[in-house]
């Protein structure tokens, strides 16, 4: 079983990457030949400032690395090591109706938040197929939110098929954990660098405090029962499992909610304590990364090897195919 996954360097990873899709991947690692990038090819829709990028890049290789990926278990990328993504998304892009990428809500999504309207954004569901498909991918890991774009992968798949014989392309499947397939932001609505209402991976303890302390809750007073349904603050609970010794898990904060007698601020200053307790190992592991700089270089350049290693025999395969080869 082939896993592919990857996440995009915009910004510091959140508990949203992390909850959303990450531990899925982490967790994966360890059952099939797992394949992570980093989609810097992506970012360019949305980044063009050459030095972000490089900085996003390699902090999100730390970050990853700091919280449990094994490149001796996974091969671990950055996506533009792999050019042959960009040939395959071209030949892709060439069977591909328009009017399957006009029905992505993606490109109206972002374009709908100020993102500037390209072509790169409105192909981007094609790129994103070649990343699936150049590895023969079984399996990606994806919020519920881009289950759409697996769908889309599929069709073009099944496009390519058609065209040039069955079985050139494999067909993959999304897995989406359900109950953490949407992480809530600080305003309710799905975390989101877009929406800047995100609790980062390794936030200094001072700013977690300060938006931990500003999620945002209703007027109920301290002795009345809390409403559970929609509460992002709950939700945000759910995500943290329960440890022998902390009773101030999940199920304390519902029952609770419901019993009434412990304030919004209560509830905050417990989340506080579980998210600092369940990343600090990861908080450990990553200042040791960042002081050994030529460590990331090292797994990335590698990675880069074995991804190409597989990529090649895929892109000959489709281009033989095709005819250009």
């Amino acid at each position: 079983m082939r896993i592919l996954s990857g996440l995009q360097p915009s910004g510091r990873l959140h508990i949203g990457n992390y909850f959303g899709m990450m531990e899925a991947a982490l967790r994966l690692q360890h059952e099939g030949e797992a394949f992570y990038f980093i989609a810097d090819y992506h970012s360019l829709t949305s980044i063009h400032d050459a030095k972000a990028l490089r900085q996003n890049v390699r902090d999100l290789a730390i970050d990853f690395l700091a919280c449990g990926l094994d490149p001796t278990k996974c091969v671990f990328f950055r996506q533009s090591d792999v050019p042959e993504v960009a040939e395959l998304s071209w030949i892709l892009s060439t069977v591909t109706p328009m009017g399957l990428l006009e029905r992505c809500h993606s490109y109206k999504d972002k374009t709908a938040r100020g993102i500037a309207a390209s072509h790169g954004l409105f192909a981007y569901p094609v790129l994103m197929a070649a990343d699936i498909l150049l590895y023969d991918s079984d399996i990606v890991p994806v919020g519920k939110d881009q289950k759409q774009h697996v769908e889309v992968t599929r069709d073009i798949a099944i496009k390519m098929n058609e065209a040039f014989g069955e079985g050139l392309l494999k067909l993959p499947q999304p897995r989406i954990r359900e109950e953490t397939a949407v992480v809530p932001g600080l305003d309710g609505q799905k975390m989101s660098k877009s929406y800047d209402n995100t609790i980062q991976l390794f936030e200094e303890l001072p700013a977690l405090k300060k938006k931990i302390m500003g999620i945002k809750t209703d007027s109920t007073p301290v002795e009345s029962p809390k409403p559970t349904e929609g509460s992002a603050l709950l939700e945000l609970y759910k995500l943290f499992p329960a440890k022998p010794g902390n009773k101030f898990d999940y199920e304390w904060a519902r029952i609770m909610f419901e019993n009434g007698g412990i304030g919004y601020g209560e509830f905050k200053k417990r989340l506080l304590d579980l998210v600092t307790d369940y990343f600090a190992p990861f908080r450990s592991r990553r200042a040791e990364i960042v002081a050994d700089p030529a460590y990331v270089d090292r797994v990335l350049a590698e990675g880069a090897e074995k991804a190409r290693a597989v990529a090649r025999p895929v892109l000959q395969r489709v281009r033989s195919a095709v005819g250009l080869g």
